[in-house]
């Protein structure tokens, strides 16, 4: 078998077949721009004092979105990493949810507000626990796409991470793995040209990272992340095939990071004036928002409204989570060995 890096050279409006139907762009793009408002507050509420940090999908909306709807979420796996706001709406993570995490608040279902934001597992809707260290959700990814094919499941795997993610060395042995057990797991690389401050040219020397699964045995692609149609088109494909038995692929999706690495950094100090506005005009939203009135399948009007709905769902989020409670000191000792809890009860008296 023959692995290359292929670039899909058909637009949106090009692709035919069995492509997303208008119906199902509009809701995608719903959730694109829910993702974006979501982001933009948690921003707004990290600048308050309340959220102590995070780290944007801003930019990275349509790759996650598409590639989510090329799987099955009733029987797919996802180890996803820290910025994954748009494909954990995807899958169904309410925005109430992901801001108790933000805020540490009481009933963060991810980790109980112990952990950093987002991180934890989120076992109803197949979100793997995962780690801020990074790259280690790829080898993990391959373990449980083994499981799969050990068990004679057709589920597959998909597992996300940045250009910077693939300069470690958990990302070589992740792939070698699994091009040597053809495994049903797609490695889906958000590449948006910084690890934090670090440019893409100083992390690697070839253009296409797509072009590194050749030395695992398995194909690679590399797609305009900021097209909905064109991720999605890649990514069906790789199910098909991870389904079929005939192992992994690596999906290069080119993305922008719209803002700095987290809310602690300030890209301005390693990125130009005039790349900080080109990167703009690669707004997946622009993009998509654009698509969608130039096809019929909404109008400038309902255009105004999905926004104003989304922004209405964020505030109602907002001011739900930022009134709840936070988890009360007879709760630190949850979740942990139930000896040491007894023997080490929290109590009023003095210590």
């Amino acid at each position: 078998m023959s692995a290359t890096a292929n670039k899909p050279s058909n637009s949106p409006e090009q692709l035919s077949g069995d492509q997303l139907s208008g119906e199902r762009l509009v809701e995608l793009y719903r959730t694109m721009v829910l993702s974006r408002y979501l982001d933009e507050r948690v921003w707004l509420l990290n600048r308050q004092g309340k959220a102590a940090i995070a780290a944007s999908a801003q930019g990275h909306e349509a790759a996650q979105v598409a590639c989510i709807e090329a799987t099955d979420p009733t029987k797919d796996h996802y180890l996803i990493y820290y910025r994954q706001f748009t494909a954990m709406l995807a899958l169904g993570t309410e925005p109430e949810e992901m801001l108790r995490g933000f805020l540490a608040k009481e009933g963060d279902p991810m980790s109980a507000a112990r952990q950093f934001p987002l991180h934890g597992a989120h076992p109803r809707v197949d979100l793997f626990n995962f780690s801020n260290v990074i790259a280690t959700q790829l080898p993990q990814a391959a373990g449980v796409a083994l499981a799969d094919k050990l068990s004679g499941s057709d589920a597959v795997t998909i597992v996300y991470f940045g250009d910077g993610a693939s300069s470690q060395g958990d990302t070589h042995e992740a792939m070698n793995f699994a091009g040597v057990q053809k495994l049903p797991v797609i490695f889906f690389c958000e590449n948006n040209r910084f690890a934090i401050s670090v440019p893409i040219e100083k992390q690697m020397g070839i253009d296409s990272l797509a072009s590194r699964a050749a030395g695992y045995g398995f194909p690679g692609v590399q797609v305009d992340g900021t097209e909905v149609v064109a991720v999605n088109e890649a990514a069906k494909a790789a199910v098909a095939r991870a389904r079929a038995g005939e192992g992994p692929t690596l999906i290069e999706a080119s993305v922008e990071r719209l803002l700095p690495h987290t809310t602690d950094d300030d890209h301005t100090r390693y990125r130009t004036a005039e790349d900080i506005e080109q990167m703009s005009k690669r707004d997946p939203i622009r993009i998509q928002s654009e698509l969608l009135i130039r096809r019929g399948l909404i109008t400038e009007a309902e255009d105004e409204k999905i926004h104003a709905d989304a922004k209405r769902r964020v505030n109602v989020a907002t001011d739900t989570v930022d009134a709840e409670s936070y988890p009360g000191v007879e709760t630190m000792f949850d979740h942990l060995n139930v000896e040491y809890r007894e023997e080490h009860e929290v109590s009023g008296g003095d210590a």
